[in-house]
């Protein structure tokens, strides 16, 4: 009881960075309204074991990136009316071939797996990103948290003083009705580290001393009156925006002091750098760190447009993979790269692919994950596994979960008193994991 009622008070990670802001501080962010959750005892339910990954680095390939020129080439497709130009290369994987746009990760298969049966019920972007991210529908009456707000949730702080959630070029989704505390901090340039995490250059130590007293001052009659669990995190705020201010901590967000031999290694392109900042928040302790790339939608010029986005993931996703293994932190780390759906395998008259919400790819590695795997196969068209079943987000975010050795079955309430869970209805697919 103890730990539960220590986790509920803990202040929010997320109200810090967007809320210490406050004039007091002289920082300049505005806050973020707080969020309700009903919170039931965390402990763990059938179907879950202890975790095989305490990191999550979840890459996100925004608007569609085309799975049969990346992690799915079909070898039995007609290449003038499906395939296309792109070839398949072998792997550090026997039997395992990716397309030719990725050779570099294709050396890091043994330590990989790939699902390439994914399929989802939406095939618009805003929708089927909601679905990835949360495992449940967009609905007009609630907004579900983040899979990485989840994770923030069930799995705790393993480093108190930074944030639990980090959003790298570009936040997707909020906590949901869970507190805003678990949900993503944004990091929008990865070279800028973390905005607003400093006081004004105006405010000496003892001006910003002086406005944090008098802030706590004028509020005490307040928090006196409404002593409530949302409005004692506002005076929490104070302390913990001290607390990272003045922490080591905050130079995990410091990409620039990395040596420029990493920089080059990961490539200077944003989502290069993100991957790099990922390795570092891992370092650091972070639970989970998101990574966006866009530029996916390729519905005309195709081939070009995913051989020049492959240059880039190729060059960071690589790296990554490489810079975890090398410093012992890739067996305690999960990697994930997924899109909302692929594109389709028949090529469009403009040269291109449109969206296509079955048979498209995951890619896992690291901790936890059974290397050198591949599961599910598709038809010479693309159209229905001929090896496998199809796994919906629930059941990737499920997957996920389990190798994180989070409650699948425990249950969030909303507001209103609806039931929830971290991976909906989702089963694991436990052919891509070592159990």
């Amino acid at each position: 009881m103890k730990s539960d009622l220590k986790s509920l008070d803990e202040l929010s990670r997320r109200e810090f960075v967007a809320s210490a802001a406050k004039a007091c501080l002289g920082v300049g962010l505005l806050p973020m309204a707080g969020s309700y959750v009903h919170t039931p005892a965390q402990a763990l339910q059938p179907g879950t074991r202890p975790a095989k990954a305490r990191h999550l680095i979840y890459l996100y390939m925004s608007y569609g990136m085309s799975h049969m020129d990346t992690f799915a080439p079909n070898t039995d497709a007609d290449k003038e009316s499906y395939q296309g130009p792109v070839s398949p290369i072998p792997t550090s994987a026997d039997g395992v071939f990716l397309s030719e746009n990725l050779p570099e990760t294709a050396k890091h298969m043994h330590n990989a797996a790939i699902i390439r049966t994914m399929m989802t019920s939406q095939g618009a972007h805003m929708q089927g990103t909601y679905l990835m991210h949360t495992s449940y529908q967009m609905r007009g009456t609630i907004s579900h948290p983040t899979f990485g707000s989840w994770i923030a949730k069930m799995s705790g702080p393993i480093n108190s003083t930074i944030p639990m959630n980090i959003a790298i070029n570009g936040r997707i989704g909020s906590s949901g009705f869970l507190e805003s505390k678990y949900g993503p901090v944004p990091i929008g340039n990865p070279n800028a580290g973390l905005a607003n995490s400093k006081a004004a250059d105006y405010l000496d130590q003892t001006r910003f001393d002086g406005r944090l007293a008098m802030a706590q001052k004028m509020n005490a009659s307040f928090l006196g009156t409404y002593d409530k669990k949302q409005v004692r995190a506002y005076t929490d705020l104070y302390n913990d925006a001290v607390k990272l201010m003045r922490s080591e901590d905050l130079k995990a967000f410091d990409v620039a002091s990395e040596p420029d031999a990493m920089k080059d290694l990961y490539g200077r392109s944003a989502f290069g750098q993100g991957c790099l900042l990922a390795r570092r928040l891992v370092e650091n302790k972070v639970r989970y760190i998101e990574v966006n790339r866009g530029g996916w939608d390729t519905h005309s010029n195709n081939f070009e447009s995913v051989a020049n986005n492959c240059a880039d993931l190729d060059k960071g996703l690589s790296a990554l993979l490489l810079d975890l293994e090398m410093r012992g932190l890739l067996q305690d780390t999960m990697v994930v790269l997924v899109s909302e759906f692929g594109r389709t395998p028949r090529i469009n008259g403009g040269n291109g692919r449109d969206h296509w919400p079955y048979g498209f790819s995951a890619f896992l590695a690291g901790g936890g994950v059974k290397g050198g795997t591949v599961y599910g196969k598709m038809d010479k068209v693309g159209r229905n596994p001929v090896e496998g079943k199809f796994v919906d987000p629930a059941s990737l975010n499920a997957t996920i979960g389990y190798n994180m050795g989070l409650p699948l079955n425990d249950v969030q309430y909303s507001p209103s008193g609806r039931p929830f869970k971290v991976a909906h209805d989702g089963e694991p697919l436990l052919d891509v994991l070592n159990t």
